[in-house]
């Protein structure tokens, strides 16, 4: 594990792709490769039976393992020696069948999807627990008013729902987005030397072996990697979304806005210099890794163009960098879900600033009540004099409207936040019976 593992992925994530695990993948690959064989009668199940004990054992040695994969390129070929080995300390005729018929992207290729499959296991029920919270946030704070920001000036009123609203939406998407592409990685490689397969891997044994792993049949993907490079991708658009929302909560913590702030723990967020500070660290994090992610998917889409049946250098230049991002996304949905957690709104700081500008926020609001008596061109000329009196004259804008005698019988109403938020409780309330 690395200095800075805790800050940035999930223990859990970091666990299964342990190097340990990832032999185990391996191994349980081969033993089902033997297992399907052995049940479609190319040799006997006391040969499978032999092959798969050793493979359950995981007795490799890994340090030699690692040693010897810059001979072979792969970590498969130094794998399978080993495995012969043990298997024919055991049972001579069995290992004369180890890795039958298979090449070894087909080993490392269905071992990293099993990985992945475990994966997408941990991170769907992740994004339903980041939804959930998203809608109790909603929910709870539909009516909370704030003020709405553009270009990051003051805006309209808007509330604190739907900003909550808008990064549920997303997240959303992504949940749905993950559970597409799960379809298509989910896959099992095993297709031989060139990709079209051999009587040690007929499509029955394929079948069977896909079966006994729990994933899926399909045609040979050896150099057609569009199923890896649209996971990292998909991972990295929700990798995005979570940092929309790091971002948002990382600028209303800024000591001018204090509308929002991550949770308090003693320790947290303090500066080694400045006691006073209150640092968002847990967005700090998530930021971090939103802006990893898409320069490593680029790698994952660069490896697209491979040659022929086998690559040489895409293919490999895969590995390390799929693993990345899955850990990557896991460490920000984790924080993610303990940020969204320990939230604390400020609704009286929400209100006390939508008054900073004095009332310029229901500019339109104005305008739009003399359209209907002026028209619109006229209404737009006389409120952006308006507006920029107030701003010169350091005033309230209502109090410039009164005095251009413009018999707004409403006026107050224009200038009442609630009464200036739009569609937001409807819209809210419509996306809500979603959920």
């Amino acid at each position: 594990m690395s200095l800075y593992s805790q800050l940035f992925y999930s223990n859990e994530i970091q666990e299964l792709f342990t190097d340990s695990q990832s032999i185990r993948k391996m191994l349980q690959v081969e033993s089902a490769l033997a297992q399907a064989q052995a049940h479609n009668n190319l040799f006997a199940k006391s040969i499978s039976d032999a092959i798969s004990a050793v493979c359950s054992n995981g007795e490799i040695d890994i340090d030699q393992l690692k040693n010897d994969i810059p001979l072979g390129g792969s970590a498969a070929i130094p794998l399978v020696k080993q495995l012969t080995r043990k298997v024919a300390f055991v049972n001579e005729e069995a290992a004369k069948y180890v890795h039958f018929g298979a090449t070894s992207q087909d080993i490392v290729d269905t071992a990293l999807v099993l990985q992945i499959q475990e994966f997408l296991t941990w991170i769907n029920a992740k994004t339903i627990v980041l939804e959930k919270q998203l809608v109790a946030l909603t929910r709870e704070h539909q009516k909370t008013i704030m003020i709405g920001r553009t270009l990051l000036q003051h805006a309209k009123p808007t509330t604190f729902g739907y900003k909550t609203a808008a990064w549920l939406t997303a997240i959303s998407r992504s949940k749905e987005r993950i559970l597409e592409v799960q379809k298509r990685v989910e896959v099992v490689q095993l297709s031989g030397a060139v990709g079209n397969g051999n009587q040690a891997i007929s499509t029955r044994i394929q079948d069977e072996f896909a079966q006994i792993l729990n994933l899926k049949t399909g045609f040979s993907w050896h150099s057609n990697r569009d199923n890896f490079a649209e996971l990292g991708s998909v991972l990295s658009i929700l990798g995005g979304g979570l940092g929309k929302i790091a971002k948002d909560i990382s600028l209303l913590m800024q000591t001018e806005v204090a509308e929002v702030f991550e949770g308090a723990a003693e320790g947290k967020g303090g500066s080694s210099t400045m006691p006073h500070k209150r640092n968002p660290v847990v967005c700090a994090a998530i930021l971090a890794n939103t802006n990893r992610l898409p320069h490593l998917a680029a790698t994952l889409l660069s490896a697209l163009p491979q040659e022929h049946e086998r690559s040489v250098g895409l293919w490999h230049s895969e590995w390390e960098v799929l693993v990345e991002i899955m850990q990557l996304t896991a460490g920000s949905v984790e924080k993610s879900i303990a940020l969204l957690a320990g939230l604390e709104v400020n609704k009286d700081r929400m209100l006390a600033n939508l008054e900073l500008t004095n009332g310029l926020i229901y500019a339109e609001n104005v305008s739009l009540a003399l359209t209907k008596k002026i028209g619109k061109a006229a209404s737009h000329e006389l409120i952006e004099k308006a507006c920029k009196k107030a701003i010169i004259e350091n005033r309230h804008l209502k109090s410039i409207i009164l005095e251009l005698n413009t018999d707004l019988s409403d006026i107050d109403d224009l200038f009442n936040p609630k009464n200036s938020i739009g569609l937001s409780i409807e819209l809210i309330n419509q996306l809500l019976e979603k959920y």
